[in-house]
């Protein structure tokens, strides 16, 4: 009994510290918001969710929880974080956090028109709209005390070097001027978010583009090896990043701004599989593993894997839930050490 006791005390302590957590970005934090989005981004059918609660498809990015929710329950704050735009929207909610995130977005405008997803404008404008419905279920003084305490979190990037840089961007820039205009972006979104009362913030980087199943495909040759250039521009995108999160971090009084590393524990994972109990790492769960994701894995598509445990992604682009808790683990360390 008293072991029960002192877990609910812990989590009320922190949750004090992080009464919510809240999620803006792309497919890797997305929880559902494109469900009635007119777009190929979106995940709302079975073989996703096989592994969520109850076995359902709810437009996350996998087989089951993504890293909203498996970051919201190890901060002890609830057990999944509901989608924004999710019609089913309980008012009790709010004030635990929401996901405003967008699977197919990016930090460039023109990523978000490429996938029709709702670009970051449209979710901070999103996140606007939640403040004054915030503000009608804890009061104002309720709602500034929800914003400036609860934990941000932002994963763009990933569409924009992976889709827009080398469809249509690579002819108008070289990628160290487009990682730095990247990089700009996210800054503007911070101020943003910290113009209307948001202290409290992690950013990610992005994930170890070229290793992904989809990429090896494209972009790694007959062996489908890990493309190097994707890779490269990933690691040059998140160095600028992680930079400018200090200089963040120096010109926003009483912020707390974290850059959170998802791209090297996840190419841990893809490199060293065996080593975390995975065996597949360079194809995913869904159908062949080497290009299906979104509506391209979906029920009918054949030779989807019996045991998702196995494989460290999911469908072509998405690391699996069981890759995502891995991934996860050293994240919440860090999290808990700068936030609680």
């Amino acid at each position: 009994m008293y072991r029960i006791v002192a877990s609910r005390k812990r989590q009320l302590r922190e949750n004090e510290k992080v009464p919510a957590l809240i999620a803006f970005g792309d497919s890797i934090l997305d929880t559902g918001n494109n469900n009635n989005l007119i777009s190929l981004a979106k995940c709302n059918f079975p073989p996703y969710g096989k592994d969520f609660i109850g076995g359902k498809p709810t437009g996350r990015f996998s087989d089951g929880k993504v890293l909203t929710d498996l970051l919201a329950e190890g901060l002890g704050i609830k057990e999944t974080v509901p989608a924004y735009l999710d019609p089913n929207l309980q008012s009790k909610d709010l004030a635990t956090g929401v996901c405003f995130a967008s699977g197919g977005s990016g930090l460039d405008p023109l990523t978000s028109s490429i996938t029709s997803a709702i670009p970051i404008s449209g979710q901070l404008k999103n996140f606007k709209e939640y403040i004054g419905k915030l503000k009608g279920v804890v009061g104002e003084e309720g709602a500034n005390k929800v914003i400036s305490k609860s934990l941000f979190l932002l994963s763009a990037g990933n569409n924009d070097l992976g889709i827009n840089y080398s469809v249509l961007r690579v002819k108008k820039y070289d990628i160290s001027t487009y990682t730095s205009m990247l990089v700009s972006w996210t800054s503007t979104i911070i101020k943003d978010l910290y113009g209307v009362g948001v202290r409290k913030i992690a950013i990610f980087s992005t994930t170890p583009v070229g290793c992904l199943p989809i990429f090896r495909t494209l972009h790694g040759g007959l062996m489908r090896s890990c493309a190097d250039d994707d890779n490269k521009a990933a690691e040059l995108f998140n160095s600028k990043l992680l930079a400018e999160v200090k200089n963040l971090n120096s010109s926003l009084p009483q912020a707390k701004i974290v850059y959170v590393d998802f791209y090297n524990p996840l190419l841990y994972l893809i490199s060293n599989p065996v080593k975390s109990g995975f065996s597949v790492s360079d194809r995913s769960c869904c159908s062949t593993g080497t290009v299906e994701t979104a509506i391209l894995c979906n029920k009918k598509t054949p030779f989807t894997c019996a045991n998702v445990s196995k494989f460290v992604f999911w469908d072509s682009v998405h690391p699996s839930e069981r890759a995502c808790r891995i991934t996860a683990a050293p994240i919440l360390q860090d999290l808990k050490k700068n936030f609680l």
